[in-house]
């Protein structure tokens, strides 16, 4: 079989073989973690050591992770009226970026008419003025703001944005489920006060996240109520092997954060290179600081769909925008939001690196885009 080269790790990667082992040794553990006996206690001790490794990659205290299913449930349970630090009053409104992940954009347990829109600039920033007019327009609100954009990487300035809402008296929720692994960051430091995380963007398995509380946020309520799992914050009986390797993926991506991101953002920058080369090539976000492993660009009058299966067809597999969205024919929100027009919106491709792309890789990417934008400029120009 001919040899392929995978560049969509941010819609999801591939499982370590640390987190593989700690499955395997996890599905050996036959107790329910609930249960008082010996078996009940091991299985326990997976999910604490788990929920440990998970506060530690971020700065927070242990009792303050929440596993959920994955990064949407985490979206929705922290997207929540009612929330409050310590005393301070209750937040009554959500007001959203509007590049955010569809899961965040669903508004989590907001009505519509309590949800706002924050704008962001042609560079995919959001637009900080904007966020000051609105927080000051109203009763205290629970800001979302993602760390990095899952399509263009923008990181983006969310020291900034704490320090505005907080000045509101509002609060914080950071999406940073694309930055984990990839870029050093702890709650505290950004001035989150609700981090929600996913495990198969790093290196886990599907169907495992976590919400993070920052201490003294109070006024979480269960989204499944039923046990008194997760310090009856989330119903259910854990899931053990899941949360096991969750755990395993964490300490693996933090332990070669430093290594990995510097060897990826020099291969980005190489394929970035040879990408320019293409006559009117245009890379989304390329002039702010991104994840140092992602390309969103497009061609004008090249669709995004050609491209992918065009892509696909030379060997390597990339998307087109959001896999969220994958399958529907229509342009990215998030470079609608950015003010570009919805054609160039319908073209863009996005490719995104990990820990195990090689130069070699870089190289066949680059060889089926030339071989790809040659075949499709020249039928354009030959029809002009």
């Amino acid at each position: 079989m001919p040899e392929r080269v995978y560049l969509d790790w941010n819609a999801t990667t591939p499982l370590r073989p640390e987190a593989r082992q700690a499955m395997a040794a996890a599905w050996e553990a036959a107790g329910n973690p609930s249960s008082v006996h010996t078996e009940g206690r091991q299985a326990r001790r997976l999910v604490e050591d788990a929920r440990a490794a998970v506060a530690a990659a971020v700065g927070a205290r242990a009792p303050d992770v929440v596993f959920t299913s994955g990064g949407t449930e985490a979206n929705a349970l922290a997207l929540m009226p009612g929330l409050r630090r310590g005393s301070g009053e209750p937040v009554r409104r959500l007001l959203l970026s509007a590049i955010e992940h569809p899961s965040v954009l669903s508004g989590g347990r907001f009505f519509p008419e309590a949800i706002g829109t924050i704008r962001v600039t042609g560079s995919g920033l959001i637009d900080l003025d904007d966020l000051r007019r609105l927080v000051a327009d109203g009763p205290p609100a629970l800001v979302s703001v993602m760390l990095a954009n899952n399509e263009t990487g923008a990181l983006q300035p969310v020291g900034e944005v704490a320090d505005i809402v907080h000045e509101a008296n509002g609060l914080l929720h950071v999406d940073a489920i694309q930055a984990l692994g990839k870029i050093p960051f702890d709650i505290s430091m950004i001035g989150a006060d609700l981090v929600t995380l996913s495990a198969h963007k790093i290196g886990g398995p599907k169907g495992v996240g976590a919400l993070v509380l920052a201490d003294g946020v109070q006024g979480l309520a269960p989204l499944l109520r039923g046990g008194g799992q997760e310090l009856g914050r989330r119903a259910g009986t854990e899931n053990v092997a899941g949360i096991a390797a969750f755990g395993a993926a964490v300490r693996a991506a933090m332990a070669a954060l430093e290594g990995d991101a510097a060897r990826i953002r020099a291969l980005r920058d190489r394929l970035e290179a040879g990408l320019r080369e293409t006559p009117g090539m245009i890379v989304f976000s390329g002039d702010v600081p991104r994840l140092p492993n992602t390309t969103l660009f497009t061609v004008p009058g090249i669709k995004a769909e050609t491209a992918v299966i065009g892509f696909d067809l030379g060997g390597v597999s990339v998307s087109s925008g959001s896999a969220c969205s994958s399958g529907k024919v229509q342009p990215s929100h998030v470079l609608e939001a950015m003010g570009f027009d919805r054609e160039l919106a319908q073209g863009a491709v996005r490719l995104s690196l990990g820990w195990s792309t090689s130069e070699a890789g870089i190289d066949l990417a680059l060889q089926a885009w030339r071989k790809l934008a040659d075949a499709l400029l020249k039928g354009r120009r030959n029809t002009a």
